[in-house]
């Protein structure tokens, strides 16, 4: 048994960490973007490229990560193609947020009254305008909050990436519990640093849910002041 003390420890597990933080990002970002562009083809109006993006959604939805996983490391060899653990996880990450992304947006700008974007038709706007400058808009202040908390899962679905070789928060714990024996020790280790990670994150999800829902109240009181004096008068 080799000897580590927990100061050891702890900084092995703080180098990983930040690949785990990269990675995180890396599927965060590109997933964003491809979820953009799916969330705009949805309301296009072309029904088979909407039928083709509710599959796509459906199958990643309806899997699990780590076959997912599976498919993006081993598949990938079978037809040829080589490929690393970091690009394996990246693909496999950045495919399975855009399909959570993509549905979450949707609901967010179906939340949005229609007669918004009605009243802008009315007004000689194009479906382009309507969307980016009445509908979009609006429902981003629905989006963010369930949005940022969407990256907590995305943190914690990183731990899976283990599986296939990447070495990132859990890999390198397991690696370190293997030659110390201490797996009680090291996995609680990994344990904190995962939820120093996810709470702030949880937390900022929760003020920017209570922030726009202060906002709305606010915004639904200012309409509703000219009636009450109108009223009075």
């Amino acid at each position: 048994m080799s000897e580590f003390t927990t100061a050891d420890i702890l900084r092995q597990l703080l180098l990983s960490l930040r690949w785990t933080v990269l990675l995180s990002l890396i599927a965060f970002a590109g997933g964003g973007l491809l979820a953009l562009l799916l969330t705009a083809l949805n309301f296009s109006g072309q029904r088979a490229v909407k039928a083709v993006i509710r599959w796509y959604v459906q199958i990643f939805q309806g899997t699990p990560l780590l076959m997912q996983l599976f498919l993006a490391f081993f598949g990938l060899a079978l037809l040829g193609i080589e490929t690393s653990p970091w690009t394996a996880a990246s693909v496999a990450l950045i495919l399975y947020s855009a399909a959570y992304l993509t549905e979450i947006w949707r609901g967010c700008i179906e939340a949005v009254p229609r007669g918004q974007s009605e009243a802008a038709a009315s007004l000689g706007l194009s479906f382009a305008q309507r969307f980016t400058l009445v509908v979009l808009p609006q429902a981003l202040t629905v989006a963010v909050a369930p949005t940022v908390g969407f990256l907590v899962q995305v943190v914690k679905g990183t731990a899976l990436t283990a599986i296939i070789g990447f070495m990132d928060l859990t890999r390198t714990g397991t690696v370190i519990a293997n030659t110390t024996f201490e797996p009680l020790k090291v996995y609680g280790l990994v344990a904190l640093l995962y939820f120093a990670l996810c709470f702030p994150i949880s937390l900022a999800s929760r003020a920017l849910e209570r922030r726009l829902a202060s906002r709305t109240r606010r915004a639904v009181a200012r309409q509703a002041a000219p009636g009450r004096v109108s009223a009075a008068t």
